[in-house]
């Protein structure tokens, strides 16, 4: 996206401003509202968290409008963590020790996510993980008090297993960032495949650190390997450089490659005429998506904010507070962390994707994932010849879940 000012922008910025200003000159002690502490990464992030911003702006305008939940309006405190999970473990406290919030949420990167989930598992606090990714959220630090929003790494990678072994290939590169998300990314696309398809190869990995790919010795890497196919969990910056080196080599001219996350449009835009046309994607298509809950949604969105293009993070912004809302809803008007806890318990809310469920095994909701392949329109990357995976058809089975997950 360009980054001179236009009208659009402006408009954006201003009324950015103007509701910062609404939502946060309530006081701390102020009577007759639900308030929902949300950290986030919003400095080291931005692309997504913005466009996240501006859904959870859009949710909590119709909760409002609608009258709250027993006649309480909701409020919104955000803070930016940083990217630290220290510092956002400071904020839940400062969040819940002066401004008095009576819900907990947010999170973009896994380590901070799993902070937060060790938080509120040791303060017995109420949070709702909206998009940090990694399973240990659910899975191996899953707590009563803790649920997750977003489609969880292992769901992801499993979406695409399915279109990994139509590819019927033998020797497979691995490539992702060597942190929490992209380590089990990768672990679970290789042990999926293993189980599907005995024969495969994984010829080479690499494993950059987050935000410091070195892109040429990567896709060299790739090209001495001279593997039949690629798995990749890059994304941001990291992916924009694997996709350019890799472009200026040929190294995927004639090798096919299944990628989480590239195909959503914060990482697909910034590529634009260079994105990477055949991949095949995790992502999301808002722009072509027919049903009606999601063109509701977009019609709402951009009624607000202008014709501006969407985002993943948008319509994740705007299922956490709709989520929240259901919540407080369903435990009768009450907030605290026993009430809330048990009534995200099978929690069904509807959202632009249809309806999903807080599942009462792990946690996790059933919100799904779009797959498809990379094409260029216009001069920039969308997602075409895509079908939507509910959730539920990317989990394991309860048996192996209750095996991931502690008693708590």
């Amino acid at each position: 996206m360009s980054t001179r000012q236009n009208p659009v922008l402006s408009t954006r910025a201003r009324w950015l401003g103007a509701a910062c200003a609404a939502v946060f000159s309530v006081s701390a002690g102020a009577q007759g509202t639900i308030k929902i502490g949300e950290i986030n990464s919003y400095k080291a992030q931005p692309v997504f968290l913005d466009a996240y911003k501006q859904g959870m702006a859009l949710a909590l305008e119709e909760a409002n409008a609608a009258g709250g939940v027993g006649g309480k309006k909701f409020e919104l405190v955000t803070r930016d963590d940083n990217a630290n999970p220290g510092e956002a473990v400071r904020l839940a406290e400062e969040l819940i020790s002066r401004e008095r919030v009576d819900l907990l949420a947010g999170t973009f990167l896994s380590h901070v996510g799993l902070a937060m989930t060790d938080y509120a598992k040791q303060k017995k606090v109420f949070f709702l993980a909206s998009e940090a990714l990694t399973d240990k959220v659910t899975w191996g630090s899953g707590n009563a008090y803790t649920y997750r929003l977003r489609t969880s790494t292992y769901m992801l990678a499993a979406s695409l297993v399915p279109e990994a072994l139509k590819l019927k290939k033998k020797r497979w590169a691995i490539v992702y960032p060597n942190y929490e998300y992209g380590q089990s990314a990768a672990d679970t696309f290789k042990k999926l495949m293993k189980a599907q398809q005995p024969d495969i190869e994984f010829v080479t990995e690499q494993a950059p650190p987050l935000g410091k790919v070195d892109a040429g010795s990567v896709v060299q890497a790739i090209s001495d390997a001279k593997p039949d196919a690629v798995f990749n969990a890059l994304f941001g910056a990291d992916l924009a450089k694997l996709v350019r080196e890799g472009s200026t080599r040929g190294t995927f001219k004639d090798i096919p490659v299944v990628s989480v996350l590239t195909g959503e449009p914060e990482y697909l835009e910034p590529l634009r005429d260079e994105a990477p046309v055949g991949w095949i994607v995790t992502g999301y298509p808002w722009y072509s998506i027919d049903t009606p809950e999601h063109k509701a949604f977009v019609a709402a969105y951009q009624k607000k904010f202008g014709k501006e293009e969407l985002r993943l993070g948008s319509v994740i912004g705007y299922t956490t507070i709709k989520s929240l809302v259901e919540g407080v809803k369903r435990a009768g008007g009450k907030t605290d962390s026993e009430s809330m806890a048990k009534a995200f318990s099978g929690l069904k809310v509807a959202t632009p994707d249809g309806p999903i469920e807080f599942r009462a095994l792990d946690h996790q909701s059933t919100l799904g994932v779009y797959v498809g392949k990379v094409a260029l329109k216009d001069g920039k990357g969308v997602m075409v010849d895509y079908h939507y995976v509910p959730g539920e058809k990317l989990l394991p089975s309860d048996d192996e879940v209750r095996k991931l997950r502690p008693a708590n």
